[in-house]
């Protein structure tokens, strides 16, 4: 039985092509490649002759099928991208998940990775992370994500195009608010790299003046918990404090517990809802 290696190849400086890279896709006996009119590009600077053949978002269930029975004849097979790591926010997962069921061992080339890339140089909280890619293209699968990231604590990352980069901007900016931190992250490992670290009313304002040009990865500061805890307890100023306590206790809870909940609910100590309630 052969091994299907998921190899990470540059995204944008070929300097940062491992060694162990080249040698695999040296050694296998062919190479799924996502577009093989770029990746020869790639093969040919570091004399790779292995032969290439296509694996992308249009072919990944079928095409994964065969390069499973491959697999299970013995040939070994790499796995590579346009750019950056396989199987991440790309078809190559169908493949994985295949490989996985069909018992064929994966294995995978540790290499460049545009998201933690530029996560690493953004300048924002690296600890916990939540990695979007492109947001969707379609309006309700777009507002669904947008209204999740709404809340979200942990720092985001998003991938866009320039032409579509203001929109991104603007209808983020509309659910996480204009003072929002970002980096704006563009041509990552190139000559024209940049990272500019801003809010999304001045990201807009600068593009308003010139166009965006080059791929770009948004890194998104989270949203802050005092924030959160604060919006919570303002929603709860609709309601008097009896009211609030008539709540919880027509729930079943004796007064003691409702007065706990409230005083949690309103960001407040127990004394202070006893003393409203006198």
């Amino acid at each position: 039985m052969g091994t299907l290696y998921i190899c990470a190849t540059p995204i944008g400086n070929l300097e940062d092509m491992t060694f162990r890279a080249v040698r695999i896709l040296k050694e296998v006996d062919i190479i799924a490649a996502e577009d093989t009119r770029n990746s020869i590009k790639l093969l040919n600077h570091f004399d790779i002759k292995t032969h290439m053949t296509s694996y992308h978002e249009y072919n990944k269930v079928e095409k994964a099928r065969e390069l499973v029975g491959m697999l299970l004849n013995g040939k070994d097979i790499a796995l590579i991208t346009d750019a950056g790591t396989p199987a991440i926010s790309d078809p190559g997962e169908e493949l994985v998940r295949q490989c996985i069921e069909a018992n064929v061992t994966v294995t995978s080339l540790p290499g460049a990775c545009a998201a933690i890339t530029a996560l690493t140089i953004s300048g924002q909280p690296t600890r916990r992370f939540a990695f979007e890619a492109f947001l969707p293209a379609d309006k309700k699968q777009r507002n669904r994500i947008l209204s999740e990231l709404a809340n979200e604590t942990r720092t985001m990352i998003v991938y866009e195009a320039p032409h579509h980069l203001k929109k991104t901007l603007k209808d983020l900016r509309e659910v996480l608010g204009g003072t929002r931190s970002l980096t704006i992250v563009k041509e990552l490992t190139k000559v024209h790299e940049k990272s500019m670290k801003t809010t999304f009313d001045k990201a807009l304002m600068l593009y308003e003046e010139k166009d965006p040009k080059g791929e770009y990865v948004l890194v998104i500061d989270g949203k802050d918990y005092k924030e959160i805890e604060k919006e919570e307890a303002k929603k709860w100023e609709e309601l008097s404090v009896p009211e609030h306590m008539e709540m919880y206790m027509s729930e079943g809870m004796d007064k003691k517990e409702a007065m706990k909940r409230v005083a949690k609910d309103r960001g407040v100590g127990k004394r202070e809802i006893y003393k409203m309630m006198i």
